[in-house]
């Protein structure tokens, strides 16, 4: 159940650029969050900059009791909370969503991020290596700039490819390119894993519906309250056996969803419904 309560900022980390790591004190998402899960926060308690903004826990520390964010300033809301001084409240509401579900036992878990997208991936590595299953990351960004906080994957023993669309880190090109050079040669059983701007979620759906291969999308649209009152965050979803999509509630139907079961921008019926279609005789 999420609890909403004033956070003090515990310590704030300026990394390179825009980027944040920000630790606040709640209890609730130190002990209760999952992979995947979010926070509705805001710099402050007053009225001003009424409106919440979700962030993605980039990790916990139950025993601290606090969460930590990794946040790129980019909005008035971004701003302010990389603003604060430790000490100083948020408002906090959390833990909120849909997480990701590990992979069943053998089968590797891919996760493919973007930019600031790697949030969730920190808490899905510890909770893959706590399992004893494997797990790999893809995280591509424009600049090797946008690509931060790599370290704690090395620490986990889990294995990061970069990629940067200008050749600084990694491959050059899209992370999605290094996804496919790694799934062609890839012997065994995966699962795909992706957060980041919807574009590189549509060609992450697309890779896993050519493949065949399991998908978890972390999708993120506009979210005004957290709590599925607003329905600011609606995103269309279509299971295999309905014969129209269904608008879904992202804050708390999701963020994850299946890849399969989305309606991306530009197409009429979901990856589901089209293989439904396909095996049921006409």
């Amino acid at each position: 159940m999420p609890l909403n309560r004033d956070a003090p900022l515990v310590a704030r980390r300026h990394l390179e650029g825009a980027y944040f790591l920000l630790s606040f004190r709640h209890p609730d998402v130190a002990r209760g969050a999952r992979p995947g899960q979010f926070v509705m926060i805001k710099a402050g308690t007053a009225a001003e900059l009424p409106l919440r903004r979700p962030f993605s826990i980039m990790s916990v520390d139950p025993v601290q009791e606090t969460f930590t964010l990794f946040v790129k300033a980019i909005g008035a809301g971004s701003r302010a909370l990389t603003q604060l001084e430790p000490g100083e409240a948020a408002l906090c509401l959390g833990p909120l969503g849909r997480p990701f579900e590990p992979p069943p036992p053998a089968v590797e878990a891919l996760m493919v991020a973007g930019g600031y997208g790697v949030s969730p991936f920190r808490m899905l590595a510890v909770e893959l290596q706590r399992l004893g299953l494997r797990g790999r990351v893809f995280y591509g960004g424009r600049t090797a700039l946008d690509l931060q906080e790599r370290e704690p994957f090395a620490a986990l023993g889990v294995p990061l490819h970069a990629a940067t669309e200008n050749g600084s880190l990694g491959h050059r090109g899209r992370v999605t390119e290094a996804l496919e050079d790694y799934l062609d040669t890839r012997p065994g059983d995966v699962a795909l894993y992706a957060s980041g701007p919807d574009a590189m979620l549509h060609a992450v759906a697309r890779i896993a519906d050519r493949r065949g291969l399991r998908a978890q999308v972390s999708l993120d649209p506009w979210m005004g309250c957290g709590i599925g009152t607003c329905l600011g965050c609606v995103v269309p979803i279509q299971e295999a056996d309905r014969p129209r999509p269904k608008l879904r509630v992202a804050c708390t139907e999701g963020p994850v969803f299946d890849a399969r079961t989305v309606v991306w921008a530009g197409e009429e019926i979901s990856a589901a419904r089209r293989q439904h279609l396909r095996e049921v005789p006409a």
